[in-house]
């Protein structure tokens, strides 16, 4: 009885961290350089986006919460992404048509990247504007962490108790003998 106990905490211990880990391999990649330019989008319709080289291939990500290959996004999904290729028109602008759901949830970013007429990244609102050399943010941050901080501090605790219930009952086992 006591084997099957300890084998059953240790087996529903390890499928409770391999659930919580899982989240974390799935993060969507909103690309960045110099010839990319990212929009936040906050509604539906066109999204003109002009600097590229007449005629050239403009590759638009959309990145947000369920977003599928039609860029329709569907609340309370994992954050995905998805691609389509538009050609720049006769004066460098290309434009991507984006679809969000009635009540978008979280922030959806549209990042175009091309051959830039300029060769700099351009004037758009994007997290590198104007072609600058700073080096792109990368890693994670504290929040996206907090639930597996707190299931690994539960895991512990459990393991803990366990190990705490285990050890009184062969004292009083012992004491009992």
């Amino acid at each position: 009885m006591k084997r099957r106990l300890t084998t059953a905490v240790a087996s529903a211990s390890v499928a409770a961290a391999l659930l919580l880990a899982a989240p974390v391999a799935a993060q969507a990649y909103v690309p960045t350089g110099p010839n990319t330019v990212t929009v936040t989008v906050t509604s539906n319709g066109p999204v003109p986006v002009s600097g590229f080289q007449p005629g050239t291939e403009v590759t638009f990500t959309l990145v947000g919460r369920g977003v599928t290959g039609a860029n329709i996004a569907t609340a309370n999904l994992p954050v995905t992404s998805a691609s389509v290729t538009k050609t720049a028109d006769s004066s460098g602008a290309a434009t991507a048509v984006v679809t969000l759901p009635a009540n978008p949830s979280g922030p959806y970013t549209l990042a175009a990247s091309g051959a830039r007429a300029d060769g700099s990244a351009g004037s758009g609102s994007g997290s590198n504007p104007g072609g600058g050399t700073a080096l792109p943010a990368t890693g994670v941050n504290g929040e996206s962490l907090m639930g597996i901080y707190i299931g690994g501090g539960a895991l512990v605790l459990a393991g803990a108790t366990v190990a705490v219930a285990a050890k009184v009952r062969r004292n009083r086992a012992e004491n009992k003998a």
